[in-house]
């Protein structure tokens, strides 16, 4: 499962189940029934739940001197502050999961960490430190071969890019991340993208290319049969067509709507 935290578009792929030996260990179990639970709680946008359910899963994995697990447990606490909004404190648990997991050797653990700070620091419109998070984050991705990890990669530096006034690093990044989830079949963050996209050029007034997105868009969408979408990509194609004079192809999207 993939996670679209937010209407701009942040990508974060769903934590990593927690797989393993424990049966020797009831605690060792229970703190992995925890993290997994916290998962769930999560991904459900139950994240004050999720903040509770982690905190006793890692106070389990500290009694056991469990480093991987605490780690874990870390990044996805950094994760659940991300996604309440609570920047300094997701910042605060993703440094202390990325020094555990520089002890582990815990790589997937440390490209969320590293994806999490990233993220933080775009929304502290830190831009020099969110992009350095990121380009470390696709780093991993890569080298561990986390298509997840590298599809959120690709998609945030996007965002990151654009928000820092660079559009062409922008519009670099999304079309790096387009392709990828077209090679893998991803149809949730082929949407996104495309949706990330539109957005970019009709900011930019690139009308056609708004148009080009939008209609790829709208193709997905139906195949999909989610009329919620189609409905506003038909608004947002009635809108780009207006700005290019194309009246009489604006009043056909609206009646299309």
């Amino acid at each position: 499962m993939n996670d679209f935290l937010e209407e701009q578009g942040t990508f974060v792929p769903a934590a990593d189940r927690v797989w393993g030996d424990n049966a020797l260990d009831p605690r060792k179990q229970e703190a992995d029934r925890l993290l997994e639970k916290a998962i769930e709680q999560h991904q459900i946008r139950r994240c004050q739940a999720a903040l509770k359910t982690l905190r006793q899963a890692i106070d389990l994995y500290q009694t056991l001197t469990d480093l991987q697990g605490e780690g874990r447990a870390l990044s996805s606490l950094g994760l659940a502050h991300y996604a309440l909004g609570n920047y300094a404190e997701a910042i605060a648990y993703s440094q202390q999961s990325l020094a555990i997991s520089h002890l582990t050797l815990d790589r997937r653990t440390q490209r969320q960490a590293l994806g999490n700070l990233g993220n933080a620091y775009r929304h502290l419109e830190d831009y020099a430190r969110a992009i350095e998070y990121k380009l470390q984050s696709l780093k991993v991705a890569r080298e561990i071969a986390d298509i997840r990890g590298e599809l959120a990669a690709l998609n945030n530096l996007g965002m990151v890019y654009r928000a820092a006034g660079n559009e062409a690093q922008a519009i670099a990044y999304y079309q790096q991340c387009l392709d990828l989830a077209r090679r893998h079949q991803d149809i949730q963050v082929e949407r996104q993208v495309l949706r990330n996209l539109g957005n970019l050029h009709h900011g930019l007034a690139n009308y056609g290319q708004t148009i080009a997105c939008y209609e790829q868009l709208l193709r997905l969408v139906r195949q999909q049969h989610d009329r919620p979408a189609e409905a506003l990509i038909l608004k947002n194609l009635a809108s780009a067509a207006h700005a290019m004079g194309n009246y009489a192809q604006a009043i056909a999207y609206q009646k299309r709507g």
